[in-house]
């Protein structure tokens, strides 16, 4: 799995429940229906075909973790706000397993 969360970018040693706990925007780039069928408190669901529309409205000075049902459109959707000068972005991969280590 760490050789997978290096590939997309979240590498092993990123703590995610020490940065959602200090405010980081949590974005889940599945579609609505998936979002509605299951989602981490607290996200905001921007799909990932329609996240460069809505780039404005995404804070740049907070971090920023993405989520999906896999990992693969996290990753995408990570290196699209890097593209656009985001900086903190870190890819969480699943959903579900991102909010199993937020609830550790």
């Amino acid at each position: 799995m760490s050789i997978f969360k290096n590939l997309f970018g979240s590498g092993t040693d990123t703590n995610f429940a020490e940065m959602a706990a200090a405010g980081a925007t949590i974005i889940d780039v599945r579609n609505p229906d998936e979002f509605r069928g299951g989602h981490i408190s607290g996200s905001i669901n921007i799909p990932l075909g329609s996240l460069s529309q809505n780039i404005s409205k995404i804070n740049k000075d907070k971090p920023i973790i993405t989520c999906c049902a896999s990992g693969m459109r996290s990753a995408s959707a990570k290196s699209i706000l890097t593209s656009n000068g985001f900086t903190q972005v870190y890819n969480g991969g699943g959903w579900y397993g991102l909010q199993n280590e937020l609830n550790k």
